[in-house]
C-alpha cells in the first residue's frame, strides 16, 4: 500500500524554481523544501513567508516541480489555493513575489493583504 501525500495548488514558476535551486545550491543543500506560510500581521492584516524547511509536520501538503519541493501548511492552504509564485530580478523589485487570486487588496509595500 502506497502513502498518499496532500498536494496543494501554489504553482512555482520556472523561473522561481530555478532560482530556488540556486540558492540550495548555495546553502549545499538538496534536503530543504521552500515552505509557504500565511501569518497574522502587516498592515493589511495577513503576510507571507516564505522560507527554507528540514521538517515536514503533520498535515502539511506538498507539491513536487522537478527537485523542488513546495510545502503548504493546512492553516494557510485555503489562502494560497491558486496563488503563483514567481521571482523578479529588475531595477525597481527583486525577490520572490507571489500573484495570489484570493488576495482582496493589499498594502502599498506588497507585503501584506487581507
Amino acid at each position: 500500500m502506497t502513502e498518499s501525500v496532500a498536494v496543494h495548488a501554489v504553482e512555482l514558476t520556472d523561473v522561481a524554481a530555478t532560482k530556488v535551486r540556486s540558492l540550495l545550491a548555495q546553502e549545499g543543500r538538496d534536503d530543504l523544501a521552500l515552505r509557504v506560510a500565511v501569518q497574522p500581521g502587516g498592515c493589511s492584516g495577513l503576510m507571507y513567508q516564505l522560507y527554507f524547511d528540514e521538517r515536514q509536520l503533520d498535515g502539511d501538503l506538498v507539491r513536487e516541480f522537478g527537485d523542488v519541493r513546495v510545502v503548504v501548511d493546512q492553516m494557510s492552504a485555503p489562502y494560497l489555493d491558486g496563488a503563483t509564485i514567481d521571482f523578479a530580478d529588475s531595477i525597481d523589485r527583486q525577490g520572490f513575489t507571489i500573484d495570489n487570486p484570493n488576495a482582496a487588496g493589499s498594502c502599498a509595500c506588497g507585503d501584506s493583504f487581507h
